[in-house]
């Protein structure tokens, strides 16, 4: 694993947001850099593909225990919210995406650092955008990224019988969360189909029929939100949720794999996972160097590094329904950056790569978006 410097191509932001990525620079500041690059080899792709699938097939085993041992309120999963991810998970429900973000350097076991399970972001860029940086700049080479084939093959696979209109969601203001979920609904068209897009605000209810409707007064009965699954069943819309009939990705019981108190829980059922990092629920103890993370948070917020007696953090809004702790494992530094493997899972199987890197060991919304390739030996 090596951090190579590159030349930009020119005229890269027409380039990007020709493909849909019209958020590049945030707050005046670069967000997809290609100024820098990742180097892999084969073998270290292989290592990544291999660490990914071993750890969704950990957390799928985690998700039966939560619900056998009835671990709810562990992860602060209120009794209604409970309930519907059972029902979704007898049901098995169809999963389309999720991102672990792993600490590597090329050496060793892949880090799990987090699972992003519910809303995970820099999908656009890790898939169409990075791919065709690779082919404008290095067609010789490869890249471990088979993200967009795979959403459209989960949309051509759809297990159920009718296939609805899929309403794709996310809340008003967010240039980011409408890039990935345009990106998203284009896939579903290309799956076969039809698709519409309206915000979280305009999603009404319709008590009469009891159904959530669109703008049209359509009832919505698939529904993709790139909205947290904690946000949504505490809207004053959340106990209709249930009897709305409304099939919802991601589905409910995503809401045990996207809470930080999975941490620790799979640390519990598999102590020494060399995947895994010890982790702990606050309160309950972790000695020496380690990280705090709010239960539900996002975008890094909230999150303080202690580490040899000094404290380093990010502010936020959350942490209100507790914290863990995870014991801390350097990151990787390239000249003072600060790599952050996301690894793609995409109908249940690994699909790619995205780097997102830093100048602190926090990441954050704006830390940048570096693209990777990979070379065979």
């Amino acid at each position: 694993m090596k951090r190579l410097s590159c030349e930009p191509r020119p005229e890269w932001r027409r380039k990007v947001e020709s493909v849909g990525m019209l958020y590049h620079t945030m707050d005046d500041e670069i967000y997809w850099d290609e100024s820098a690059c990742y180097c892999f080899t084969r073998s270290e792709i292989d290592t990544i593909d291999l660490a990914t699938a071993e750890l969704h097939a950990l957390c799928l085993e985690a998700v039966q225990v939560v619900i056998n041992r009835d671990l709810f309120s562990l992860l602060r999963i209120p009794p209604a919210a409970a309930q519907m991810v059972i029902d979704s998970w007898e049901r098995d429900e169809p999963s389309l995406y999720g991102r672990f973000d792993l600490s590597w350097d090329g050496s060793g076991s892949p880090k799990l650092l987090e699972y992003n399970a519910d809303t995970p972001t820099s999908l656009l860029e890790a898939s169409v955008v990075q791919w065709f940086w690779l082919r404008d700049t290095r067609p010789g080479e490869d890249q471990f990224n088979s993200i967009h084939e795979k959403l459209i093959s989960f949309w051509q696979r759809w297990p159920y019988p009718l296939r609805d209109t899929v309403h794709f969601t996310c809340a008003a203001g967010s240039l980011e969360d409408l890039g990935n979920v345009e990106y998203l609904r284009d896939t579903a068209v290309q799956g076969g189909f039809d698709t519409r897009r309206l915000f979280v605000e305009e999603i009404g209810w319709d008590s009469g029929r009891r159904k959530f409707v669109d703008l049209d007064e359509e009832p919505i009965r698939t529904l993709f939100k790139l909205y947290p699954w904690e946000w949504l069943v505490r809207e004053a819309f959340g106990p209709f949720l249930p009897v709305a009939g409304m099939r919802i990705i991601e589905p409910a019981w995503k809401m045990v794999l996207s809470n930080k108190g999975i941490l620790p829980l799979l640390w519990e059922l598999f102590p020494g996972h060399p995947n895994l990092l010890p982790a702990a629920f606050a309160g309950q103890g972790l000695g020496g160097d380690h990280v705090r993370k709010p239960l539900f948070s996002r975008e890094g917020e909230n999150v303080t590094i202690h580490r040899g007696g000094n404290v380093i953090g990010t502010p936020g809004s959350y942490g209100e329904e507790g914290y863990v702790l995870q014991r801390y494992a350097p990151l990787p530094s390239f000249d003072g950056n600060y790599p952050v493997i996301g690894s793609w899972v995409i109908d249940h199987e690994p699909a790619g790569i995205g780097i997102r890197e830093d100048r602190s060991e926090i990441t954050t919304n704006g830390s940048r978006f570096i693209p990777h390739f990979f070379m065979e030996g």
